[in-house]
């Protein structure tokens, strides 16, 4: 039973004009003594023309209590709500256990939904910044999903460009015919940043680096052959990263794909006037959109990014026919995409206004902001394995007599949730101060702490080995059981706010919380004891903490090991 939508129908039947602030204005008191629900009156004062106080008094009056409703109170502006808490236990428990890992999910959806994400560039290193996106795409396309969304996941490669051209053109003048043998991504990523060093010391190469970028998209023979072998090195040190991170795509688009039917657009925007001619270059003009002037084609006839995610809107919505478009992008891209989107709107893309930019916040580590450019990154495959050190001297300590395969597993497993936890725990508007000691930390807040409780949850279970085919939960009077109850009840609603809003965050601070309150109450009460009808209906219980944490570690993209 949703107790909440019950409530909503009661004060329907009394402010019906006003059914909007019955919806949007319920809250969950920080406290049980305040109510299982309570209903702010300020926002009816105003429409009704009476004190919040007043119409509060009006309401309590006129609201009848039959159960679940145990009783209804005016406190000053608030309209508090009491339940029965045998009945929220036995609801909430029951629904839990019978629905399992679909516990939480929403109705199914109408819209689909393209979420594109990671989008690391070729001839580049995959550093941390790339991590955060990874991770905060893929957990949105899970929540999305989980919500009820048909979702497409799609990643774009950008395979051309200025930084495409400069790693070609180091290679060719001063690596002509060098095959590294082991991690040549990397190595690529090394001499791109050796080529941006060159080229800021010494202009006269900034030249031959365009010239390169000419050949590139005039596809060239012999470039074209260089490009083809490194693009290949580049794929593949990508794909090994996300067999690491376990993330998966449905699509993939490539930067140099869509540069011919981009300029087949940008042509037709020309003859619209939407792109005029300027210093033999075309611009958009945004200036009466206060969004500046765009190069949409160089003089030299390339084409900056801008113009080749006109052919990649078009093919997302045409070809996918999908209803919403999500880019998970860099804060720092924020006036492209208002102008991209603006551009789009300007041309009739319809479908301009269902695009939607989800920006992040720069990650730092000690060392500061990052930047490939200069060789100073953070790798991410160098911040894994130090992570992944750390995480096997954690195991050794705890489990010396686990066998070897046992602890690679445990460790692959804990790495994973300290790195994903780490990036989408944060609000993605909010800049990442990423600490490994404290990301996994198994007491503090921390994708291990998470997992750790859901372990401990696992072997209780396992331990008590209950034979007690029913389940009393009215023996479940704890203040603290019925606080757990009251936040697995949280669950579905944490995942609506998520989908709708973006914010994958809450989920992972909702998580925190739960343990948090299971764990303390493990260290209060007993769980395995003589008295096998109280072991019964307390093993019910963490046993519905353990589906949820499960639910919502998988929305994260994280394992739930029953061992650690």
């Amino acid at each position: 039973m949703n107790f909440k939508r019950e409530i909503i129908k009661l004060l329907k039947e009394h402010i019906a004009k006003y059914t909007d602030f019955a919806e949007s204005s319920i809250e969950v008191p920080p406290d049980t003594k305040m109510g299982d629900y309570a209903f702010p009156c300020f926002s009816l004062a105003k429409n009704l023309n009476k004190n919040p106080a007043q119409i509060a008094a009006d309401l309590k009056k006129k609201i009848k209590v039959k159960s679940p409703l145990l009783a209804v109170e005016a406190k000053g502006p608030y309209l508090n709500f009491f339940l029965d808490k045998k009945s929220v236990i036995e609801a909430a428990l029951k629904k839990i256990c019978n629905e399992k890992e679909k516990y939480g999910a929403g109705a199914k959806q109408k819209e689909k939904v393209m979420v594109e994400f990671s989008q690391p560039n070729t001839h580049k290193e995959f550093h941390i910044g790339h991590l955060r996106n990874c991770c905060l795409g893929d957990a949105l396309s899970k929540v999305l999903s989980f919500y009820g969304f048909p979702v497409i996941t799609a990643n774009y490669i950008n395979d051309t460009g200025a930084h495409v051209a400069k790693c070609l053109w180091i290679y060719k003048k001063f690596y002509d015919g060098k095959e590294p043998e082991n991690d040549k991504g990397r190595w690529l990523g090394q001499i791109y940043a050796e080529a941006t060093k060159k080229v800021e010391e010494n202009p006269q190469f900034k030249a031959e680096v365009d010239e390169v970028l000419q050949k590139l998209e005039s596809k060239d023979p012999e470039i074209m052959r260089l490009w083809e072998k490194t693009k290949k090195w580049s794929m593949e040190g990508f794909m090994r990263i996300y067999k690491i991170l376990n993330v998966k795509f449905d699509t993939w688009f490539f930067d140099n794909e869509l540069i011919e039917p981009a300029k087949r657009i940008v042509e037709d925007m020309k003859k619209k006037g939407i792109v005029v001619e300027s210093e033999g270059a075309l611009i958009a003009d945004l200036e009466r959109f206060n969004l500046h002037k765009v190069i949409i084609l160089k003089s030299d006839g390339t084409t900056p990014y801008i113009t080749k995610d006109f052919e990649l809107a078009n093919q997302k919505f045409t070809k996918y026919k999908i209803d919403r478009s999500i880019y998970v992008v860099g804060v720092d891209q924020r006036l492209h995409f208002q102008q991209l989107f603006k551009i789009l709107e300007l041309y009739g893309f319809k479908q301009a206004k269902k695009c939607y930019h989800l920006s992040y916040e720069l990650v730092h580590l000690k060392e500061g902001k990052m930047s490939s450019r200069h060789g100073n990154a953070v790798l991410f495959l160098d911040l894994y394995e130090l992570v992944r050190r750390k995480a096997l001297e954690e195991v050794e300590k705890r489990h010396k007599d686990w066998s070897k395969d046992e602890k690679k597993k445990a460790v692959e497993q804990i790495t994973l949730a300290a790195l994903k936890f780490g990036m989408v725990s944060i609000e993605n508007n909010k800049v990442i101060i990423f600490d490994p000691d404290k990301a996994l930390d198994f007491e503090g807040e921390s994708g291990p702490y998470i997992q750790y409780t859901h372990a401990r949850i696992c072997s209780i279970i396992k331990k008590a080995s209950n034979k007690q085919k029913k389940v009393d939960y009215s023996l479940l009077r704890e203040e603290s059981e019925y606080v757990i109850v009251k936040k697995l009840m949280q669950f579905p609603n944490i995942v609506e706010e998520s989908a709708q809003h973006y914010k994958v965050h809450n989920i992972a601070r909702y998580l925190i919380e739960l343990c948090q309150l299971f764990n303390n109450y493990y260290h209060s009460v007993k769980v395995i004891q003589d008295d096998k009808e109280v072991e019964a209906s307390r093993l019910a219980l963490i046993n519905a903490v353990r589906h949820v944490i499960r639910n919502g570690l998988n929305l994260l993209g994280i394992p739930s090991p029953e061992r650690m």
